[in-house]
């Protein structure tokens, strides 16, 4: 095999663009930490403050990485069920069980140390979102439909890790960054949900928010966690960490945002569905560099 078809290879394996998405989230959280006034004695030299991002963005990838593969070695069987996942490299065979199992470690291992290097407390989330997502949600995901809720766990840890990487230690600030992304799962993922049911009934995973599948009920419970965002949205504001530039920015988004949940609600169409999963992917970097923009620029 070629390096390029290898290298295509790894990159499905590990969901490269999912993953640099993520530690999109991670820098947000830090960049927040950074400019907030109190966590400014913190701060180090120009050169380690880039050292940190380095270790911060590098070691949250990898450990990304590692929980995308995990899950890829977990579910080959079921992966080669579903259109969406059947051509996944562990699946069509150009990449063998223990190439993956040698992929992840390598990536847990150097991705925790990098993490360390940052503080403990950002290797022990980095560790706790790799065991969480690979060996509760995804077992889970063929049991329940509440797999999404333990999912969304995991999937919200990013932000909190670059915060604390910074902070070292836990607080309102962390706190508040892991609960807004926490809520933005819901539809994020209800709205992948419904785009792949289909697909995802074959693989014995039934995830939308409600037994009735792609219903009025499903379709209401998707709208109302979008509307949830604005207040979630706001906890920063209310705790007095951003300003006015935030409260208008957020709440246009988040408006926005639950009126495309709205217009799958009115139609129960894929289309919509679609637009609400690709609005999600813009809505989520939007909201947390608003925050880092008025903290950096208005407060």
């Amino acid at each position: 095999m070629s390096f390029k078809n290898k290298w295509k290879d790894y990159q499905s394996f590990t969901k490269f663009r999912l993953s640099a998405s993520v530690i999109l989230s991670a820098l947000s959280g830090y960049l927040f930490a950074v400019y907030d006034s109190n966590y400014i004695d913190n701060s180090p030299s120009t050169g380690s403050l880039g050292l940190d991002i380095l270790y911060l963005m590098i070691g949250g990838l990898l450990v990304t990485a590692a929980s995308n593969g995990t899950n890829q070695i977990i579910e080959r069987k079921i992966d080669s069920l579903m259109n969406r996942t059947k051509k996944r490299p562990i699946p069509t065979g150009s990449m063998s069980v223990f190439e993956g199992i040698t992929v992840v470690v390598l990536s847990l291992v150097i991705g925790t140390w990098m993490l360390y290097q940052l503080n403990a407390f950002s290797a022990m989330l980095g560790l706790l979102s790799y065991v969480s997502y690979a060996f509760i949600y995804t077992p889970l995901k063929r049991i329940t439909p509440w797999a999404v809720i333990v999912g969304a766990f995991p999937g919200a840890l990013p932000p909190m890790i670059g915060a604390i990487a910074w902070t070292d230690e836990f607080g309102a600030l962390p706190g508040a960054l892991f609960f807004v992304q926490f809520v933005w799962q819901l539809p994020h993922f209800w709205a992948i949900a419904w785009v792949a049911h289909e697909d995802y009934q074959r693989g014995g995973f039934y995830l939308l928010p409600s037994s009735t599948g792609k219903s009025k009920l499903s379709a209401f419970r998707i709208a109302l966690s979008s509307l949830m965002l604005i207040p979630f949205s706001l906890f920063p504001w209310v705790l007095e960490m951003v300003g006015i530039f935030s409260v208008i920015s957020v709440s246009i988004l988040g408006l926005l945002f639950f009126l495309l949940s709205y217009q799958l609600y009115l139609s129960l169409e894929d289309k919509d569905a679609k637009k609400l999963m690709f609005g999600s992917f813009i809505y989520l970097p939007l909201v947390q560099f608003a925050y880092v923009v008025d903290k950096c620029f208005f407060m």
